[in-house]
C-alpha cells in the first residue's frame, strides 16, 4: 500500500483502463480508491493497493473499503472537532484567568496553573484575587466540574460573579449564596466548587467559607502544616444556599495554600488521602522556623504529583500573611455632627506627628476635613476614619450611606461642590467602594522620599 507514488500511478491507469459495471469489482483490479466524506466536505480519501502476485480486490473488498472509509471519515471529524473545541476552550480558560495577582499590602500571593496532561481535558478551574477596602484582599478558588469548552465558558461567569460579589464587600458565606442564585439562573447543569476567604492583615483574621471545595491547607510559622476543615457546603449549582463562615486566627509568616482537587485526587487514591498527603509533604518540606520563599512552596506542591498522568486540570493559590503591624494602623468612630470635621483634623494631626509625618500635616488634614465632611451630610450613623501608614498613608472614611460621591466642576456661584476636586488634585490615587454597611471614601499620599508622583482618579 502506497510503496511508491509511481507504483500508484500505474495502478489507476490499470484501473482507467479497465472497464468496469457499477458495484462490482472487475477482473485484474488492484486498486481501490474511497473517499473520505466527513460531516460537510471530503476531507482525502483512501487508496488501497494489491500488489503483483496478490489475489485481485472482489466485491466485498469494495464493501469493506466503503465501510472503513466511511468510519475512518467520522473518527477524523469528530477528532478534529474536538481538538479545536479542547483549544478554545483552554484559550477561554486562559484568557479569564488573572494575568497577574494584586500586591496589596500585608500578603504576597502566588499562583500556578496546569491544563490536564491529555489535550482535551480542559476544565473550568480558576483563581483569583481581589483588593477589599481596609487593606483586606478576597482569595477564591474553583472549579466547574467537568471538561468541555462549555465547561470554561461558565467558569469565566462565575468568576466574573464572584468578583461583583466582593466587591460589595459581604462576608463569604453571602458571596457563596449569591453565587448559587446566580449559578441557577444561568439555566445550566454544569455544577461547581468553590472556596472564598478573606483577608484582613490589620486584624490579622481569616474569614473562610466552602461550597464542596477540597478544604485548604494552612503552614504555620513554625513550617506545620493544618488542614482547615471549614464546613463544607454543597456545590455552587446545587441551590442548597446552606454555607457558613469560619472566622480563625492568621499569625503573621503563615501560608494558605488553596487548591482544586487535580492537586489531591488521583484514580488510585480519594480526596481527603491526597490531602493528607500534601499536608504532610509541605510539613516535611518546610521544616524549621523560617517558611520556604512563596514560589517554591508552590513548586514542592505540586511535586506531590510525581511523573503520573494527570486527568485533570491544576489551579493553585498561595496566601503568605505578613499583616500591618498595630502602630501604623489609627481608628476612630466620631458621630456626624457638623464639628466632626475640624475633630477628625485634630486627631489625623496628632497621629501624622507621632508617626513623623509632619510634611504631610497640611495636605493630609485638608483632604481629611473634606472627605469627613461629606460623610457628615449623608450620614445618620456614626461614620469612621481610619489612617494607615504602610508604603503609602492611606485614609478610610466610611459612613452609612450607600450614595457614592461624584467629582463635579463647581460654577463660580456655588458655594460647594470642589471637595472631591481637592481630593482628585492633592492625592495620588483616590476612591470610593460600595460595602454592605455602606459605603468607603479612601484617598492615599505617596511617604516622604518618595519619588513617584502619578495619580489615578477615581475607582
Amino acid at each position: 500500500m502506497f510503496a511508491n507514488t509511481q507504483g500508484i500511478a500505474s495502478a489507476v491507469a490499470e484501473l482507467l483502463d479497465t472497464a468496469s459495471v457499477p458495484g462490482t469489482v472487475p477482473p485484474g483490479r488492484r486498486l481501490i480508491l474511497a473517499p473520505l466524506h466527513g460531516r460537510s466536505h471530503v476531507m482525502g480519501s483512501v487508496l488501497l493497493v494489491r500488489g503483483p502476485g496478490r489475489p485481485d480486490f472482489t466485491g466485498a473488498d469494495l464493501l469493506v473499503a466503503s465501510q472503513l472509509a466511511t468510519h475512518t471519515a467520522l473518527g477524523i471529524d469528530k477528532a478534529v472537532l474536538y481538538v479545536r473545541e479542547a483549544s478554545v476552550a483552554d484559550a477561554i480558560q486562559r484568557t479569564m484567568l488573572p494575568p497577574s495577582l494584586p500586591a496589596p499590602p500585608g500578603v504576597r500571593l502566588a499562583s500556578r496553573y496546569l491544563p490536564a496532561s491529555r489535550t482535551a481535558q480542559v476544565g473550568g478551574d480558576w483563581y483569583d484575587a481581589i483588593p477589599l477596602p481596609g487593606n483586606r484582599v478576597a482569595l477564591v478558588i474553583g472549579d466547574v466540574m467537568g471538561h468541555s469548552m462549555t465547561s470554561a465558558a461558565i467558569m469565566g461567569q462565575l468568576r466574573t460573579i464572584v468578583q461583583t460579589l466582593a466587591g460589595l464587600d459581604l462576608p463569604p458565606d453571602e458571596v457563596l449564596h449569591h453565587l448559587d442564585e446566580q449559578a441557577e439562573r444561568l439555566g445550566s447543569e454544569h455544577m461547581a466548587t468553590c472556596l472564598y476567604a478573606m483577608y484582613d492583615p490589620v486584624l490579622h483574621r481569616l474569614l473562610v467559607a466552602n461550597a464542596g471545595h477540597p478544604p485548604p491547607v494552612l503552614l504555620h510559622p513554625d513550617g506545620s502544616g493544618e488542614v482547615l476543615w471549614v464546613p463544607p457546603g454543597a456545590p455552587i449549582g446545587v441551590g442548597s444556599g446552606m454555607f457558613e463562615s469560619t472566622e480563625m486566627h492568621a499569625p503573621a509568616g503563615a501560608t494558605l495554600l488553596m487548591y482544586t482537587d487535580g492537586l489531591v485526587e488521583s484514580r488510585d487514591s480519594d480526596v481527603l488521602t491526597g490531602v493528607e498527603r500534601l499536608r504532610a509533604h509541605l510539613h516535611t518540606a518546610a521544616p524549621g522556623p523560617a517558611p520556604p520563599a512563596l514560589e517554591m512552596l508552590c513548586d514542592q506542591a505540586l511535586g506531590t504529583l510525581g511523573t503520573r498522568e494527570r486527568d485533570d486540570d491544576i489551579a493553585l493559590l498561595a496566601a503568605r500573611f505578613e499583616g500591618i503591624l498595630p502602630e501604623t494602623v489609627a481608628y476612630w468612630y466620631m458621630a456626624p455632627r457638623p464639628q466632626t470635621a475640624s475633630q477628625a483634623r485634630r486627631l489625623t494631626r496628632r497621629t501624622l506627628r507621632h508617626w513623623g509625618l509632619d510634611s504631610l500635616l497640611e495636605s493630609t488634614e485638608l483632604l481629611v476635613s473634606e472627605v469627613v465632611a461629606n460623610a457628615v451630610r449623608f450620614a445618620s450613623k456614626p461614620i469612621t476614619l481610619r489612617l494607615l501608614r504602610t508604603d503609602v498613608l492611606r485614609c478610610e472614611v466610611g459612613d452609612d450611606s450607600s450614595q457614592v460621591p461624584r467629582m463635579r466642576h463647581a460654577l463660580l456661584s456655588d458655594e460647594g461642590g470642589r471637595g472631591l476636586f481637592l481630593v482628585d488634585q492633592l492625592a495620588r490615587r483616590w476612591g470610593a467602594t460600595r460595602v454592605s454597611t455602606g459605603k468607603v471614601v479612601w484617598f492615599e499620599q505617596p511617604l516622604p522620599g518618595d519619588q513617584e508622583h502619578g495619580r489615578t482618579g477615581h475607582g
